[in-house]
């Protein structure tokens, strides 16, 4: 897993795996945000497997997938919320990345 910092309480990366989340945990994160919607693609594992398993971790986790261009608007304002409430380091994900950066861009907007 290759993990961008954005900063030092945002980081975003491509598709977690279930073998991701302890080291997701080492890695200080507390909250855990999935950008990518379920069966994207074959073989991706679901939102709820990846949450129930982060959450067994101790790892809180908030679903804001982005499907296309006008989900960014609609889910930057949550995306804003969540990074100004979380306890601790957020890290958003999607396929690639490139979804939770573009979200966390829109949502750090003035």
């Amino acid at each position: 897993m290759n993990i961008q910092k954005l900063s030092p309480r945002l980081g975003i990366c491509g598709q977690v795996e279930l073998s991701d989340i302890p080291e997701i945990v080492r890695n200080g994160y507390h909250l855990l945000v999935c950008n990518r919607p379920d069966d994207e693609e074959r073989g991706q594992p679901g939102f709820a497997e990846i949450a129930e398993a982060a959450q067994s971790a101790g790892l809180a986790t908030l679903y804001l997938p982005v499907a296309g261009p006008s989900d960014f608007t609609l889910q930057a304002p949550a995306m804003a919320e969540a990074m100004r409430t979380a306890s601790g380091p957020v890290l958003a994900y999607c396929r690639s990345g490139a979804r939770s950066s573009m979200l966390c861009t829109a949502a750090l907007a003035p």
